[in-house]
Parts: structure tokens; sequence; C-alpha cells
């Protein structure tokens, strides 16, 4: 037989193998991005689910919520991730509907840089006063009197903020707009606001922008999700919580803080603004991924389905070692529900 009819033979013996094999072991392809809050965390979830799902392979982009949900929009992504959840005008942009659905939760901290000052108190009054640019030296009478015992230094305030479109941003300036009516009325709520332009306040991109700047940076303070500065060694301030309480960011305090969310709602973009019991860290949020309810490919809902029940059961004991708070029953009960519908 000549060798180009072996070849040609050969060729449709290849691809009639490859097309008897079963869907679930042909590589699916599945693009993703949007919140870097939980990149650390989901990036191990995709790690060792697709080690675990051969025919499967997820991908993550840590690009911010704002372009997560952008992308969600344009349908240019196969799921999405915001730490802002999506609002009702971008959920009716998705063509098909979209599911947002909380995944995990974790804490913002202030991280500081003030060599020697161990476990800085910050009052309530304080702290949304710094990122508005009220307060702008670490020797305010506030501050000293928080902390005595402490050398506060005679240094100015370096305040670092997101400069890119921020899940992050939207969850920490909700509640410092919460808590204090003059950051209300000065920045606001927003994945981008309008930060006050004053020399002592700069930006950087994405939660590990912003802690690398802080650790780079003496007499600085920024906020960040609390892997990034468990990572680091970076220190992270105490702050007092509704009930009068300096607490530090942890697991339990985490857990204190989302055993009161709402659950009463009709959908479950659950906020947690400012947490009521004594033990709680007040600065506390969920993270959603976002899905549409009609992606047009049902191999890749498929295994969508599949990675949300295992990040569900599996997935949320590593939380815990990556500084996340895993979610609590009652939130994964509501999730698991809503999984059928991730077409």
């Amino acid at each position: 037989m000549p060798m180009h009819r072996i070849g040609a033979a050969a060729l449709a013996v290849a691809l009639t193998l490859l097309l008897s094999l079963p869907a679930q072991a042909q590589q699916v392809r599945i693009n993703g991005g949007g919140a870097s809050f939980p990149f650390p965390l989901y990036s191990a979830w995709f790690r060792h689910f697709n080690r675990d799902n051969r025919g499967i392979r997820i991908n993550y982009q840590s690009v911010g919520s704002g372009t997560g949900v952008r992308n969600v929009i344009n349908r240019t992504f196969d799921f999405g991730a915001s730490d802002a959840a999506m609002t009702d005008e971008e959920m009716a942009q998705v063509r098909g509907g979209v599911l947002v659905l909380p995944m995990t939760a974790g804490e913002i901290v202030l991280a500081y840089n003030l060599p020697g000052i161990d476990n800085l108190r910050l009052p309530r009054a304080v702290y949304p006063l710094i990122f508005s640019g009220e307060i702008t030296n670490w020797t305010d009478p506030r501050i000293v009197a928080a902390n005595p015992g402490l050398t506060i230094p005679d240094r100015r305030i370096r305040v670092v903020r997101r400069s890119d479109s921020s899940g992050t941003t939207f969850v920490f300036t909700q509640h410092l707009s919460a808590i204090n009516e003059s950051f209300r009325n000065r920045v606001g709520t927003g994945t981008s606001v309008s930060w006050p332009n004053q020399p002592n306040i700069i930006g950087a991109p994405r939660n590990d922008g912003v802690t690398a700047t802080v650790n780079q940076t003496v007499g600085s303070i920024g906020y960040i999700e609390y892997f990034f500065a468990t990572s680091t060694n970076a220190q992270v301030a105490m702050l007092e919580n509704a009930a009068g309480q300096f607490v530090a960011p942890s697991d339990e305090s985490g857990q204190a803080a989302l055993a009161g969310a709402d659950l009463t709602g009709k959908d479950l973009r659950i906020w947690v603004t400012d947490p009521a019991d004594p033990a709680a860290y007040p600065i506390v949020t969920f993270t959603w991924m976002l899905f549409f309810r009609a992606h047009g490919n049902e191999r890749i809902g498929a295994a969508l389905r599949d990675f949300v029940t295992w990040a569900l059961a599996d997935g949320q004991a590593m939380a815990s070692d990556l500084g996340y708070i895993p979610m609590p029953k009652p939130v994964i009960e509501r999730v698991q529900a809503e999984i059928p519908n991730i077409r």
C-alpha cells in the first residue's frame, strides 16, 4: 500500500478513536478570572481539582473584580469572580442570566509598617479618618490614647490604597461608610472611589501590590486580604468593632462575624457590613463566583457543576490553612441548591 494511503488510514483511525472517547475523557478547557482577594485559595482549588480530574483544565486569572464582572457581561470568560458580587444592573446585562454564588469568605486587614510597634490598636473613630485623609500623623492623640505602653513614632502616615477597580475596595469602603459619616461623605463606597488627592495617599494595583508597597514603606498602612499579610509576615492592626472590643483577625473572629450573616434575602449577595458580636473582627466578607445560567457549552457547565460541588466540600477544608474562613453550613446549603442552575 502506498505510504500516503497508510498515513491517511492511520489518521482516520486516530480521529475515530478520538471521537469515540467519552466526553469526560476529552480535555475541557475553562477560562475564568476576576477577584485577587481569593486568588491564593482559588488557585489551590483549581490545582487540586485539575489534578484529580484529568479531562478538565480550569484556568483562573487574578485581574480584579471589575475586570471579572466585565468579562462575564461580555462573555469572554467561562466564569468570573468578584468580591463586590454584581449589581442588579450588571446582572441584567448578562445574556442568558447569571448566578452569583459565595464560595469562600475572608477578612480585610489593615497592614502597617511601624518597626517595633506590634499589636497596634486602631479605634473605630480613627481608622476611617486615616483613609479619608483627615488623620495624617501616627502621633494623633486618639491613636496614642488607644495604645498605652507603646511609643508611637512622630511620623507621617503613608496611606496605600488600590489603584485598580477592586472588590476589596468595595467591601472596605462599604464598611468605612457604614461606621463613619465623614468617610461616607468624602470618599463613599465603590469598586473605584475618589480618594483624597493628597501627597500621603498613594495607589498600588491588586492585593499583592498594596502588600508589597506597605512592606517597603516605613510609616505606611494599607488594606489587604488577610492571606497576603500572613504570607509576608506583615504587621496587622487590631480594630475596634461595633461592640467596642479591639479584635485581631483570625479564623475564630471571622467566623463570629459570619455567624451574623442575614440569609433572608432572595439571592446570595450577602453582606456582613458591621458585625455586632463582641468577638467579631469588623471587616469580613464573602466573595463570589459568577456562573452563567446558559453558557451554551454543556460540557463546561457540567465541569463547573462538578467543581462547585467539590469546592463546597473538600475545598472548604483548605480555607483555614490559607487564611480564609470556611463558609457557614447554612450558606453552603443555599449554594448547593443552586448548583443545578449552572448550565
